[in-house]
C-alpha cells in the first residue's frame, strides 16, 4: 500500500509538471505581469520567438537576410517599449535545409518559444507540420507553398508560389512576351516548393491553352544545360523556374549560350544578388522574379529606412530581398502580439486567436496588404515584378508595382474554403 501511494504521488507530480512551465516560460494560461495570461516562451519580462533557418545550405544567403531583417525589427520593437511590458528575443538554430536535422532541433527549441517568426524551407515545413499543429505553435514559414495553408497554425506573409507563377505569367502575356497557345517550359525542384510553383503554371496554362513542358530536378542538380537544350528544341517561348539561385544562374547562362532569347520567370527564392558575381552575370537580362515583398532598392520610405538600418547595424553579408521581407514578417508578428496583448492572452492559443482576428497588418508596403481571416486562402494575391540590376543595392529592382492578375483573383488554392 505504501509503495502504491508513493507511485500515485509520483504520477501526480509528473502530470503537474507536464502542465507547468515549459522552457522557462510561465505556466500555460497562468496570469502573469499586467494581468495577462502567459504561456510557453513568455515570462513577466520577455517573449521568445523561434527562428529555424538555413545558415549553411542552398538558401543560406536569403535565409541570412531574413534573419537579419528579423533582428532589426526586434531592436526597433524593443526600443519602442515591446508589448505588454515585455521585450522580444529570438532563439535561432541552423538546420542547413536538412529535414532530419530540423526534426532533431525541433524538440530542443519548441519548449522555449511562443511561436516561430521564421522556419525556412518546404522540406522542413513538411517534416515539422504535424508537430507544429499538435503543439499549436503559430509559425511563419520562409516557404510560400499554398499546401501549407491546410495547417491552421501557419501564417504565410505574402502570396504563395502558385499565385506568384500565375501573376508572373499574366505579366509576361500582358507585355506581349507570350500568347495563348504557346509552348512554355517549367523547371522545378522535386518537393513541395517545386510542386506548388508548377501548380500555378498548370493553372495558367489551362486557362490560356499553353503547352507546358515540365522538368523535375533535385536541389543538387546545378547544371541545367541539357534541359535548356531540350526546351530550345521544343520551341518554348518562356521558361518558368521554381529552383535555387544556383540553378537559376545555370538556366540563364545556358539559354544565353544557346541563343534561346526568351523570358525566364522565377518564383521569389530563385534569385540571389551573388548571381551578379557568378559566371551567369552577363546572362540575367531575360530574368523576371515575382514576389509579394519589395527588393532592397525599392523606392519607398520603409524600404529605405530598413536599408539604412541594415548598413548601420554593420552586418557583413551584402543585403538581399530577405532583409526587408524579414523585417516585414516580424512587423506582422508585432501586430499579432499587440492584438493578443489587448486580449490579455499571450498563450499559444491566444496568439492563434489574435492571428485569426488580423484582417490587416501594416508593413509600410514592404509586403502587399495582408488579410489572415480567410482559412486556407493566401493572405494576399498581389506581387511585384522585379529584374536583376547590378547597379542597385540588393542587385534587383522592380519593374512593375503591386498588381493582382484576374487569373490569380479567380484561382482557388488547395485548402481554400
Amino acid at each position: 500500500m505504501k509503495r502504491r501511494m508513493v507511485a500515485l504521488a509520483c504520477a501526480s507530480a509528473l502530470v503537474l509538471a507536464a502542465c507547468g512551465t515549459k522552457g522557462g516560460g510561465s505556466e500555460e494560461g497562468a496570469e502573469g505581469a499586467g494581468g495577462v495570461k502567459a504561456g510557453v516562451g513568455v515570462t513577466d519580462t520577455e517573449i521568445t520567438l523561434g527562428v529555424m533557418t538555413d545558415q549553411t545550405g542552398p538558401f543560406k544567403n536569403l535565409s541570412t537576410g531574413i534573419t537579419h531583417g528579423n533582428e532589426l525589427w526586434v531592436k526597433d520593437f524593443n526600443a519602442a517599449g515591446g508589448v505588454c511590458g515585455r521585450k522580444v528575443k529570438l532563439e535561432i538554430v541552423d538546420h542547413g535545409y536538412k529535414a532530419d536535422t530540423a526534426k532533431t532541433l525541433y524538440p530542443q527549441i519548441e519548449p522555449k518559444v511562443l511561436g516561430f517568426v521564421q522556419v525556412v524551407g518546404s522540406p522542413i515545413m513538411a517534416a515539422l507540420g504535424g508537430d507544429l499543429e499538435a503543439d499549436q505553435v503559430t509559425t511563419t514559414p520562409a516557404s510560400w507553398s499554398s499546401e501549407l495553408l491546410g495547417n491552421p497554425y501557419v501564417m504565410i506573409v505574402g502570396t504563395t508560389y502558385d499565385v506568384e507563377m500565375i501573376d508572373g505569367l499574366s505579366y509576361l502575356q500582358e507585355e506581349g512576351m507570350i500568347k495563348d497557345g504557346d509552348t512554355i517550359g517549367h523547371i522545378y525542384i522535386d518537393g513541395e516548393y517545386g510542386a506548388n510553383g508548377l501548380r500555378g503554371s498548370k493553372a495558367y496554362a489551362k486557362e490560356h491553352n499553353l503547352k507546358l513542358r515540365e522538368v523535375k530536378i533535385t536541389s543538387s542538380d546545378n547544371d541545367l544545360t541539357n534541359i535548356i537544350t531540350g526546351f530550345k528544341g521544343q520551341g518554348v517561348k518562356a521558361i518558368a523556374l521554381t529552383t535555387t539561385p544556383t540553378q537559376t544562374g545555370s538556366a540563364a547562362a545556358a539559354a544565353k549560350a544557346l541563343g534561346l532569347n526568351v523570358p525566364i520567370l522565377g518564383n521569389n527564392p530563385t534569385f540571389d544578388p551573388l548571381l551578379h558575381e557568378s559566371p551567369a552575370a552577363g546572362a540575367l537580362d531575360n530574368l523576371y522574379v515575382v514576389a509579394s515583398s519589395v527588393p532592397v532598392a525599392a523606392d519607398i520610405p520603409k524600404a529605405k529606412e530598413v536599408a539604412r538600418k541594415y548598413k548601420e547595424a554593420g552586418f557583413t553579408e551584402p543585403p538581399n530581398a530577405g532583409v526587408p521581407y524579414g523585417y516585414a514578417v516580424a512587423e506582422v508578428w508585432g501586430t499579432v502580439l499587440q492584438k493578443a496583448c489587448e486580449n490579455k492572452d499571450l498563450t499559444r492559443e491566444g496568439i492563434h486567436k489574435a492571428l485569426q482576428e488580423t484582417t490587416s497588418a501594416e508593413t509600410g508596403d514592404l509586403v502587399a496588404p495582408l488579410d489572415f481571416s480567410k482559412p486556407g486562402a493566401p493572405a494576399t494575391r498581389q506581387v511585384y515584378v522585379a529584374k536583376p540590376d547590378a547597379s542597385v543595392e540588393g542587385g534587383m529592382d522592380y519593374v512593375k508595382p503591386l498588381f493582382e492578375a484576374e487569373e490569380a483573383k479567380a484561382y482557388k488554392a488547395p485548402h481554400e474554403e
